[in-house]
């Protein structure tokens, strides 16, 4: 890399974070690293919660804290505030997972459209999201991914996810921030697809509100992403991609074995950075239709950005791109990239203790599968330890 290396600054990383804290951190991050734990425990805390035992404040002053802003939007504000001192900016993100009704899927829209509306008021959230999941059955989308017909009820249903997707995405556009729409997984993404191709042609008229999401482990993906560019280009809108490596591996891998298909998903680690690479170089490439926002905890695809920014002469804090990491993680990263002006957010999960779980049960599950994640971590959290007591 010819890009000056900044990520091993651990003061600038760890500034906001107390001594306390820093030690939590390292903690958890220790736990995290032992496979047999993790699993261990995801077993205690589903049985503990399911059987409403009174675990709720363990979890809210270790993983929950560590990991989320809080149990609401206005929770979050204290935390939001701190980093963007720091200037980082916030993603407030929903977290809750696996509701299936109207009701459930209603409150969750009331809950981004207030994201939303808080944007109008606080500059450090440019950004908002939103899980496909969240607005409508994951049967649903699979249906439709599928190209089978709907039932009246059905189709009925599937217009109330529209106006979900739809209120959103003009909200967004009227309050003048980006609008994220997470990916699921491969057998319902095609419905996701399709209709977020529908949000961007309809609000990215003017430059990209709307962005989807592309895993880029999947290796039908930057044909996917070509083929995307060329139809707004043709249509005369503008296109707004997040960029992630993936968080369904193993789920897309033993679907596609269990029921004789190819797996979607790159067949090596390496295939799928060298996608995720070159999906960051063409966007880069057409940045005048094109908009990118790269999620990533890898410290080679964030340096590759910042060189391929300065080879082609685009400003550190063009609006077009993003660079984005999950709170709690990667701080060196995020921190580091703040620090020398860049555009940096992170996502900030927020809800109820017990609804979040899910999530936090899946991003110590990652943490636990991504080679070398878990390690740097707890490198990086114990050297700024050493430099705090040396002083």
């Amino acid at each position: 890399m010819t890009t000056e290396p900044i990520f091993d600054n651990t003061e600038i990383a760890f500034a906001l974070k107390s001594d306390s804290e820093l030690e939590r951190a390292y903690f958890l991050f220790k736990m995290i690293s032992i496979e047999p734990l993790v699993r261990i425990g995801t077993a205690a805390t589903n049985f503990a919660l399911k059987a409403h035992l009174p675990i709720e404040g363990l979890i809210r002053s270790t993983v929950f804290d560590h990991f989320c802003g809080g149990v609401n939007e206005e929770d979050c504000l204290p935390v939001i505030d701190k980093m963007y001192q720091k200037g980082v900016s916030s993603v407030l993100d929903f977290s809750v997972e696996g509701k299936e009704s109207e009701e459930d899927f209603d409150s969750a829209l009331r809950t981004t459209l207030k994201i939303i509306d808080f944007s109008k008021a606080i500059k450090a959230i440019p950004i908002a999201v939103f899980k496909p999941t969240g607005f409508g059955r994951l049967a649903l989308y699979e249906k439709k991914s599928t190209g089978d017909a709907l039932t009246d009820k059905e189709q009925q249903e599937w217009e109330r996810i529209v106006d979900r997707f739809d209120m959103a995405c003009n909200m967004a556009k009227r309050n003048n921030i980006a609008i994220l729409i997470d990916a699921e997984e491969s057998w319902f993404q095609v419905a996701v697809d399709d209709l977020v191709t529908e949000m961007m042609e309809r609000y990215n008229t003017e430059k990209p509100v709307v962005f989807n999401t592309l895993q880029m482990y999947r290796h039908d993906r930057m044909a996917f992403m070509k083929a995307a560019h060329e139809k707004a280009k043709a249509a005369g809108y503008f296109v707004g991609f997040k960029l992630v490596r993936g968080a369904y591996m193993e789920k897309e891998n033993e679907r596609a074995e269990d029921l004789g298909y190819e797996s979607p998903i790159c067949k090596s680690k390496a295939l799928t950075d060298a996608n995720y690479d070159e999906g960051q170089r063409y966007i880069l490439d057409h940045l005048d239709t094109m908009a990118l926002f790269s999620g990533t905890h890898n410290e080679e695809s964030s340096y590759l950005l910042m060189e391929l920014m300065a080879e082609k002469g685009i400003a550190i804090n063009d609006k077009r791109v993003w660079f984005g990491q999950l709170y709690g993680m990667s701080d060196h990263i995020s921190y580091n990239l703040a620090a020398k002006g860049y555009n940096v957010a992170k996502y900030i999960p927020f809800g109820p203790v017990k609804d979040v779980m899910p999530y936090l049960i899946r991003r110590a599950e990652e943490n636990t599968s991504v080679a070398g994640q878990t390690g740097r971590e707890l490198m990086l959290l114990s050297k700024e330890k050493k430099r705090r007591n040396s002083l």
